[in-house]
């Protein structure tokens, strides 16, 4: 199913409301005049209020775990609106809520 490509603007977010943001965007790859995101790319989150009573704190940052199937930046898979992640430490997901809708990869 094709999907919008996610961007260093791309609103994403924790599944807390934290916001989340990417630490090394492709730099090489454009798209609404801003880096495009890939598959190794780290997440990191600000401002997640969840604290949970087992004590290992709010969401940190997070890793996605797939991206997209057939576009491809530097031979790593660019990250796509329904791509899949993980939070540390919480282990929830990350959801992206807006991003370019020009640019659509599978």
């Amino acid at each position: 199913m094709p999907g919008a490509l996610l961007h260093v603007g791309a609103t994403v977010l924790c599944a807390h409301a934290g916001q989340a943001t990417p630490t090394t965007p492709h730099p090489r790859v454009l798209v609404s005049g801003q880096p495009i995101v890939t598959l190794t790319t780290p997440y990191t989150i600000a401002g997640c209020p969840f604290v949970p009573q087992a004590g290992n704190g709010p969401c940190v940052s997070a890793q996605w775990t797939q991206g997209a199937q057939r576009v491809r930046a530097n031979a790593v898979p660019v990250l796509l609106m329904d791509s899949q992640s993980f939070c540390t430490p919480t282990g929830t997901l990350l959801t992206p809520t807006s991003a370019q809708t020009r640019v659509l990869g599978v």
